[in-house]
């Protein structure tokens, strides 16, 4: 078939929640996408921030097939060694001290979340705590992430949400501190907001909300699911700061393409909080999922990967800054690491679907925001040819 009877099948197939763009993916290598047709495409979207180690990783692969090849699954009523194996690393990365895997980011979320109002109720004896969210957030799209989104556009149409969550304005300690009350439990925030426009917590932020939380016995949770597992040059965002959190949630690259997310808690934490038939998943932590984890991080840390996104990501942003100079319709460049956007007052959407004509494939975040997630295994050869890509089509809307 060629590519628009593919589109045609899918769309007459497939639950329409998704604009696509007009491109039917085949196979990849390294940084490189390949049509249906053989064209190739650079790829600084990493399939959303997923594909942190890139396409067609050798060994990456070769873990897998040989799991395939012992046992895919066996339910959490059994231990099994691959999710042991996966969790000792992940604890090791993080300093946290307890893990529950779960099968995507917004299930680390709606756990999270549990594992937080859990700890109160199991603190105070009773339930209807509160949660303090942020403004331009995302978290995901079950009810419950929903509930903690900032985004009135996502949460319209599904209401009433879970109740008893209030929102302050990202980096503005004082709307966090006016919403803390008795019956706060949790305080949830992006430590880069990702979807809502690539925001930092700035120091005294992410600082100042730890206090806090310490000083009312209120637990931080950190999603990073987006800007964790080395996405930042550090393995998790957090990290930067000197800032732990009592719970965190991670996805996207914890995997790199296998679906898999977590939610880390601390060891205060998991004394109070879930116990036996608190939580569940049927296929969280199985065996495959755990091979691939496991795998992920012992690449990261023979490769250095962290070390490798501190080298390149300041020429990502130097180039990035460039172009900032350079068209008056980029008005800013925001990020950490190799999580950066561009703010630009032409159409990002139009913009990301002509760089495909070019070879690119680039992303937006929020209404006016182009965002560069790439792979970590970039070099500065591929933020060179990336920007010659990018350059064609600006030119288009330069006045």
């Amino acid at each position: 078939m060629n590519k628009n009877e593919y589109m045609e099948e899918a769309e007459a197939a497939l639950v329409h929640t998704y604009n696509r763009y007009g491109l039917v993916i085949d196979h990849g290598k390294g940084v490189y996408l390949y049509d249906t047709n053989g064209k190739e495409y650079l790829d600084f979207a990493a399939g959303i921030a997923v594909q942190a180690l890139g396409y067609c990783n050798r060994e990456y692969n070769e873990a897998l097939k040989n799991q395939v090849d012992r046992v895919l699954h066996t339910s959490n009523l059994y231990y099994n060694v691959p999710i042991i194996e996966a969790a000792n690393r992940a604890l090791t990365a993080s300093g946290m001290d307890r893990i529950f895997f779960t099968n995507s980011g917004t299930e680390a979320i709606e756990g999270a979340i549990k594992a937080a109002k859990k700890y109160a109720y199991t603190r105070d004896g009773h339930a209807g705590h509160e949660i303090i969210a942020m403004n331009r957030s995302f978290h995901g799209r079950s009810l419950g992430a929903l509930s903690v989104t900032g985004n009135e556009h996502y949460r319209e149409p599904f209401g009433p949400l879970m109740p008893g969550v209030s929102f302050a304005e990202f980096n503005c300690l004082e709307s966090v501190e006016e919403l803390i009350s008795e019956r706060t439990c949790a305080v949830l925030l992006e430590t880069v907001q990702g979807e809502g426009g690539i925001y930092p917590a700035s120091e005294e932020f992410l600082c100042g909300i730890r206090k806090l939380c310490d000083e009312h016995d209120i637990l931080l949770i950190l999603d990073e699911i987006q800007c964790g597992m080395g996405r930042t040059g550090e393995m998790f965002a957090w990290q930067h700061y000197g800032v732990k959190p009592d719970l965190m949630a991670c996805a996207k690259a914890l995997g790199c393409g296998v679906p898999v997310g977590a939610f880390f808690m601390t060891e205060r934490v998991a004394e109070k909080s879930l116990q036996p038939g608190d939580h569940g998943t049927t296929y969280g932590g199985n065996p495959f999922a755990g091979a691939a984890v496991s795998k992920v991080f012992e690449i990261m840390e023979r490769e250095n990967i962290t070390g490798h996104v501190k080298e390149v990501a300041p020429y990502l942003e130097k180039r990035l800054d460039a172009l900032v100079e350079k068209y008056a319709f980029l008005t800013a460049r925001r990020g950490l690491g190799l999580i950066q956007g561009l703010v630009c007052e032409k159409p990002v959407s139009e913009i990301a679907a002509a760089a495909i004509c070019q070879g690119l494939l680039v992303i937006t975040a929020g209404t006016n925001v182009l965002r560069f997630v790439p792979p970590l295994i970039i070099e500065k050869k591929h933020v060179d040819e990336m920007i010659e890509k990018l350059e064609r089509v600006l030119d288009e809307y330069n006045e």
